[in-house]
């Protein structure tokens, strides 16, 4: 099944084109020069047709080059509709400007069932479902309760996470055949959240989430002779610091800083 940008795109109805976002990246703590930023514009449009709503959008390198084709990173157009009781969404992502083959997400939704369905797929000369995944929401006396059960068609691996939520504390469980982890997060007040996670296999780390008001917070996480990762966000800032540590002496440190500017 070959597919094609125009086929993708090229939709009839009234468009209304958002504005251009651009994010740049300071990668892998590299502050040299130039070659350390990795800047990025994303932009994106809607229309609709019929009784589809349409979006469609691309994100590109805005580095300085010669070559325009290396530029887009990826390009992408999804179209969703209702289907009785469901929503059903379609979104397929091409790669740079090779069209001959695409990431494809279907959604379907049912709000009165507390039903969310997901599949991811590749599409080219044929269609092959990568992964299937399900999420089933329960509420009883007070708490939220979430069953999403995953697939993993490729490397036939299939797992369960299982979120129960009430009185600001969530409690987490991931299980497969091989693995458990359970995360325990608990919202101590307005401003601090904490989230020790525990592994089968003995691993244990915490997270403590710092909310500063107005859109600002930092999350730090340790993980004990591995890591300490830093994120920081601040409105359209984000600043991530990974600290990897042996024993209890830090060895390196990784930045990234992360800025999105809206035109």
């Amino acid at each position: 099944m070959k597919l094609s940008a125009v086929t993708l795109l090229a939709v009839v109805g009234s468009a209304a084109a958002n504005k251009p976002s651009l994010t740049i990246n300071v990668q892998d703590g590299n502050f040299a020069d130039l070659g350390g930023l990795d800047p990025s514009l994303s932009w994106s449009a809607s229309t609709t047709s019929g009784d589809l709503d349409i979006e469609y959008g691309i994100e590109a390198s805005a580095r300085p080059t010669t070559d325009i084709a290396s530029l887009p990173k990826n390009i992408w157009g999804k179209a969703s509709t209702s289907l009785g009781d469901w929503g059903v969404s379609a979104k397929a992502t091409f790669t740079g400007t090779d069209f001959t083959a695409a990431d494809v997400d279907i959604d379907a939704s049912n709000e009165g069932a507390d039903l969310d369905i997901h599949l991811e797929a590749n599409a080219g000369d044929g269609f092959a479902v990568r992964r299937v995944s399900a999420v089933k929401g329960i509420d009883s006396d007070g708490a939220r309760i979430t069953v999403n059960p995953r697939y993993n068609v490729e490397t036939e691996e299939a797992d369960v996470v299982v979120n129960y939520s009430k009185d600001g504390t969530d409690v987490e469980l991931t299980a497969s055949q091989d693995a458990q982890s359970v995360t325990i997060s608990r919202q101590l007040d307005d401003e601090n959240r904490v989230a020790p996670t525990i592994g089968s296999n003995g691993d244990v780390s915490v997270a403590w989430e710092r909310s500063l008001g107005d859109d600002n917070s930092i999350t730090t996480t340790l993980t004990p002779d591995d890591s300490v990762d830093i994120e920081w966000k601040d409105s359209a800032w984000t600043a991530s610091i990974n600290l990897p540590l042996d024993g209890t002496e830090v060895t390196g440190t990784n930045v990234s800083i992360k800025r999105e500017v809206s035109f």
